[in-house]
């Protein structure tokens, strides 16, 4: 700074460095070095910005500390309003419930054990039973065909997109969700029972979440990866190249009615593909509200209007989806479910992403935080009334500390407010299956028959008015019981005494499914129990934060399922993976060896083996051996052939 002001119209390559750097301090000589290196006009422009820096840092220094906090206050000040001005202009998309979706049908009610129609699709409040609106048409196999049909034309066109009209998209749906969040979480609460403070967590926290990851880093991860290209080919350029799949299918279950619909449109359309993707029959009638929204959204930025295509109905639906030409599917659902569909697909060879459930343990070792871990294992057992794919279902608590863990769950359990999922002050909402109730409490008799002791709930209240169960404790569970085997999928928190870390690792391990998993205690310790849990996610001294970081891929082992949605992988995983290689160096071009060009000469195998140990010897020795075996096979004389069924001279 002091050399650019003795001289500010000079030129660094004038030899003015070099002149004065003896009488500089020793920061200078760097100057002096950059002289021989570096253009002159781009010294000169470095020179000015450090100059402007120790300026500003000088005029800094010399003021007091009020005038100091004043100038922050005001650079912040202009720093917003240029933000302001240069941010992206982002479309409003106001979409309102019409009049029949908030008054619902009153006085009708939906009767118990009532089976469904084959053709139409009943709406209803699990927490009222009161009819959310008429009965839903279900689609058929021909219709469903005619929607993928549909999305294919539209996926056409949006491949042809920009990762710029993709993030307008992405950013015009998380507008929508910041704006609309009343709405949403009240249609998800009416539809599955949830209260809303669960449908924040689970339907718009965790989609606002995946749109900031996808505006900022869907890009970075689309686009074409430059990979080696190999010893032999160094003059070549190898990249990875990823292409919109297509079409893809998703099959979504009923426990987050928002979210399930929104996470794979979010990165789908990102990539540029189609989605059709079927809800389910027993939280359809949110996605009339939820599908307005998404045409809104993509009319407002000029993406197809077919781009999205929702199906409503049953298996007949759904296996039209798998069968009738959508290029990928991915099934969220049970595991004997996804084994229906892997069937259907490989008639078609259509690939299938599955995710299955699970079974998550939460594993509470003795050096472990009471204070952090039970609030969690609360909200692992009970959020959404338990009905969660990576919910916390078998609860692993060392010897040392299982009495006060209980102590402070049954604390808190003995507090839980069932009711409807709108009513205020409520913590446990509805079961939205209607004989979800049913088969928790089979698995609850059978785990008390065999010795486990009911610490709170394990009872249907028969008087109450929609599909609830308790929110249940159980202790000194053991293996031996179906509770620890099968998908619970209900608000049960089962307490399993261990000795040691060893025995965790075991009985967490001693299970079918391998989804999530959850490892309180001191962070080495904890680290290291779950290195060796067989599952597809692990948190540490966190419940679920896999899911938050939607950068990480969400999926499992065993009968959880395979492959991955979510994150990288699964972002990728909406595409077709190419590989390309072209020539790297400008006229130097790849032709085939005068011995190895057909016909081949008599030369051509040594030529082979000459080339490994000349590119692949372990040492330089071998190296420079295969070089003179390459240099001898050349030698080596070629017999003369007659023609095709001729005889040697």
């Amino acid at each position: 700074a002091d050399l650019h002001r003795a001289a500010p119209h000079a030129l660094p390559s004038s030899g003015l460095v070099s002149k004065r750097a003896n009488a500089m301090p020793n920061s200078v000589a760097v100057f002096a070095a950059l002289d021989e290196l570096v253009p002159p006009q781009a010294l000169l422009a470095l020179s000015k910005v450090i100059v402007s820096i120790s300026d500003l840092v000088a005029f800094a220094q010399a003021q007091d500390t009020m005038s100091r906090i004043g100038h922050l206050i005001v650079f912040g000040f202009v720093y917003a309003i240029y933000r302001l001005i240069t941010h992206e202009w982002v479309p409003q998309v106001d979409v309102e419930l019409t009049k029949e979706e908030k008054a619902g049908l009153p006085g009708k009610r939906w009767k118990p054990g009532t089976p469904f129609p084959k053709d139409l699709i009943p709406c209803y409040d699990p927490g009222t039973l009161e009819m959310l609106g008429p009965d839903m048409p279900a689609d058929n196999a021909d219709q469903v065909r005619v929607k993928i049909e549909r999305a294919r034309i539209a996926q056409k066109k949006w491949a042809k997109s920009s990762f710029k009209q993709r993030r307008l998209l992405i950013k015009t749906i998380q507008r929508f969700v910041l704006e609309n969040q009343d709405t949403i979480c009240k249609v998800s609460a009416r539809d599955s029972g949830k209260p809303l403070v669960d449908a924040a967590f689970g339907e718009v926290i965790v989609t606002l979440e995946k749109c900031k990851w996808l505006i900022k880093e869907g890009e970075k991860w689309l686009k074409p990866e430059k990979r080696s290209s190999g010893l032999m080919m160094f003059y070549k350029n190898a990249r990875v190249e990823y292409h919109p799949v297509g079409v893809m299918g998703a099959i979504v279950p009923w426990n987050y009615p928002f979210h399930n619909v929104f996470n794979p449109l979010l990165a789908n359309v990102f990539a540029g593909n189609a989605l059709v993707v079927k809800v389910s029959e027993y939280a359809s009638w949110s996605s009339l509200y939820y599908g307005r929204a998404i045409k809104a959204c993509l009319a407002a930025v000029g993406a197809p209007e077919d781009l999205v295509q929702i199906v409503h109905g049953y298996g007949e639906a759904g296996n039209a989806l798998v069968t009738g030409g959508t290029d990928k599917v991915v099934f969220v659902g049970s595991t004997g479910v996804g084994r229906m569909v892997m069937k259907a697909a490989a008639d078609t060879l259509t690939p299938v992403v599955l995710e299955l459930g699970g079974k998550d343990p939460f594993i509470v070792l003795e050096d472990a935080s009471l204070s952090q871990c039970v609030p969690m294992a609360l909200r692992g057992a009970f959020q959404s009334c338990g009905q969660n794919c990576a919910g916390a279902e078998r609860f692993y608590v060392h010897e040392k500390i299982h009495d006060k863990f209980v102590a402070r769950v049954m604390k808190a359990a003995n507090q839980l407010r069932q009711g409807w999922a709108l009513a205020p002050g409520v913590d446990c909402g509805a079961m939205c299956m209607p004989n979800q109730a049913a088969y928790v409490q089979s698995l609850i008799d059978d785990a008390v028959a065999k010795g486990a002791k009911l610490e709170c709930g394990g009872a249907i209240d028969e008087d109450a008015p929609g599909q609830f169960y308790p929110p249940t404790v159980l202790t000194n569970v053991n293996h031996s019981m179906k509770i620890m085997k099968e998908e619970v999928f209900g608000p049960v928190l089962s307490i399993v005494k261990i000795r040691s870390d060893e025995e965790a690792v075991a009985l967490a391990n001693e299970c079918d499914f391998g989804l999530g998993s959850n490892v309180f205690g001191s962070r080495r310790r904890a680290l290291k129990v779950g290195s060796q849990l067989n599952a597809g996610m692990t948190t540490i001294n966190d419940f679920c934060a896999t899911y938050m970081a939607q950068s990480l891929p969400f999926g499992g082992v065993k009968e959880s399922g395979f492959d991955r949605f979510a994150g990288i992988e699964g972002l990728r995983g909406c595409c077709n993976v190419k590989s390309v290689v072209v020539d790297g160096i400008p006229g130097i071009r790849t032709d085939i060896p005068p011995p190895l060009q057909y016909p081949v000469q008599h030369c051509a195998f040594p030529f082979c083996k000459a080339l490994c140990h000349m590119f692949f010897g372990l040492n330089i020795l071998e190296n420079a051996r295969g070089l003179f075996m390459l240099v001898s096979a050349m030698m080596i004389p070629t017999p003369k052939v007659l023609l095709k069924g001729g005889k040697k001279d």
